[in-house]
């Protein structure tokens, strides 16, 4: 335990910062696994809200900003891997014209 008043305050400060984080960082890591648990539809319905929150995170402090941009890059990453992995639809066949009777 600290003796020192200065010390006894930071204890203080750093414990309020914890928990605040720790919501942060609770919130974001759920987002994510939810994100990378989803269907390829859903992913691309979630990608937006993903980046929000890891921009969230990142303005309050509790990851780094390349930390951020890892993130970032690899759900754009996986993103682009997705939509290219999507078979282009088939075209569609053109009705038979019809034959006269004749």
């Amino acid at each position: 335990m600290a003796n020192i008043q200065s010390a006894e305050k930071r204890m203080r400060q750093t414990a309020r910062r914890q928990k605040r984080n720790r919501g942060v960082r609770t919130r974001l890591r759920s987002t994510l696994k939810t994100y990378r648990s989803a269907s390829e539809k859903d992913q691309s319905q979630m990608i937006g809200a993903t980046v929000s929150e890891i921009d969230r995170a990142l303005k309050k402090g509790v990851i780094h900003r390349n930390a951020a941009a890892r993130y970032k890059s690899r759900l754009a990453r996986n993103a682009q891997a997705t939509k290219a992995s999507k078979p282009a639809a088939a075209p569609k066949a053109k009705p038979a014209s019809k034959a006269s009777k004749g």
